[in-house]
């Protein structure tokens, strides 16, 4: 087809999803940035591509019965009934017959004959017989595993945790749109400046209840508006902007972000020094990824307060002086199980092992930065997953190997959960329907 229909594409990028572990909204961003959708059919292909993994698990359950052997499936087959089925069950303005009509299309466009007839009687076989119940699973945790579209594993771990009406609620939302936020780049503009704009280009606005840094944008593709092309915002989650937020940055602070690509928080940092003499140091294993900071830095205007460097943050001391940073940022590699609404597919590709590699790793890191802080500085560390083992355990582990330093209270502008017992924060994606986000303050005595 020389003009791919949403639906195809949606098949085709699903399909590359699965097979080549593909970020959802990376992929999703670069074919709506190849092509010229109209508003109403990137709203459907974004609805599509992550409802149907949002939704895989209660989607597989419900096609099982009508597939008999589903292993000798093509791929691309598969995810074309999943997407058919999805649009049958959760969009209601969409009728069977337009489903019916497209799917059957595709199938004869990818495929033979063969196929064709084959997804032809599936979809009427499930409009015919209808679809089994989860409520009628037996098994607590798989019932909720199913109705949730969440791996087992990760239900029984949460529920550990956190008991099972968290982790209910947590659940209950993380198949929910994510909201699309933007930090405000105050080095080029003020905030209502950049409400007056953005409102002019037919956004709607709404104010962060999360982080006064942060607007919830709505209304179209953010990566094409003028004022994302002219540095003045950036797109960040709003619990992503809180790490730098807690560190209290100063003018003239000589900071490492340990873990820093692409840049987000580098160029957060960067942006409270630019009255000062400050400097941010921003590392990353990967070339690319470094280049990649510095066209961040570059686009914002802030690239006078930046040094990117490919290091291994656990060989930083081999580079930089005992002491030299008044505070330091380790935004630690994790599973990222707090993206559960925003990169849904991460839920299906982690496991508990890897989450217990992970802290191995994230300790390590904090063990080597540590001699680069001054005396009275703030180590700041954060992930963006909720599991314990990658968070509070890691700060507890560090903590009894380095009595030098003490933990303390992590605070955000917005007070946010201010009344907690705990020195750490955890924002869960129900609290604020952000992202899930966990921050520990640290001080070197």
């Amino acid at each position: 087809m020389k003009n791919k229909t949403v639906r195809l594409l949606a098949v085709e990028l699903l399909t590359r999803v699965e097979s080549q572990g593909t970020y959802s909204n990376l992929a999703l961003n670069k074919v709506i940035e190849e092509n010229n959708f109209s508003v109403k059919d990137t709203k459907l292909l974004t609805t599509i591509v992550y409802g149907v993994i949002q939704h895989k698990l209660t989607l597989e359950y419900w096609l099982e019965p009508f597939i008999k052997k589903a292993n000798k499936l093509q791929l691309w087959v598969k995810e074309l009934l999943l997407v058919s089925l999805y649009q049958m069950v959760y969009l209601d303005k969409i009728p069977d017959r337009a489903v019916f009509n497209e799917s059957i299309e595709i199938a004869k466009i990818k495929g033979h004959t063969g196929i064709r007839k084959f997804v032809t009687g599936v979809l009427h076989s499930i409009r015919r017989n209808g679809l089994r119940e989860v409520n009628e699973i037996d098994n607590d945790i798989t019932r909720l595993s199913i109705g949730t579209s969440t791996p087992e594993w990760l239900v029984e771990e949460l529920i550990k945790e956190l008991g099972i009406t968290k982790v209910e609620s947590i659940l209950d939302t993380i198949n929910t749109s994510p909201k699309h936020s933007v930090r405000i780049n105050t080095h080029k503009v003020n905030k209502q400046i950049l409400v007056n704009e953005l409102k002019n280009d037919g956004y709607t606005i709404r104010e962060s209840e999360v982080t006064p840094d942060a607007l919830i944008v709505d209304g179209g593709f953010l990566p094409k508006s003028s004022e994302f092309r002219n540095g003045k915002m950036i797109i960040q989650d709003e619990s992503a902007m809180l790490a730098v937020e807690s560190m209290d940055i100063q003018k003239d602070d000589i900071v490492l972000d340990a873990c820093a690509a692409p840049g987000g928080k580098t160029t957060q940092i960067a942006e409270k020094l630019m009255k000062g003499e400050g400097k941010v140091w921003a590392l990353d294993i990967h070339k690319h990824k470094v280049k990649l900071i510095e066209e961040n830095a570059n686009k914002l205007g802030l690239i006078s307060k930046v040094s990117a460097k490919q290091l291994d943050a656990r060989k930083a001391i081999t580079e930089f002086d005992s002491e030299k940073f008044d505070k330091i940022l380790v935004d630690a590699p994790c599973s990222g199980l707090g993206l559960m609404r925003r990169k849904p597919e991460v839920k299906y590709e982690k496991k508990l092992a890897d989450s217990y590699s992970l802290h191995d790793i994230q300790v390590n890191i904090l063990e080597k930065v540590a001699p680069l802080l001054k005396k009275g500085g703030y180590l700041t560390y954060s992930t963006c997953t909720i599991l314990n083992i990658e968070n509070q355990k890691v700060i507890d582990d560090f903590l009894k190997k380095h009595p030098e330093f003490v933990q303390e209270k992590t605070y955000t502008k917005n007070k946010l959960k201010d009344e907690r017992d705990t020195l750490s924060l955890t924002i869960y994606p129900d609290d604020y329907m952000s992202d899930g986000f966990f921050i520990a303050t640290l001080r070197k005595k």
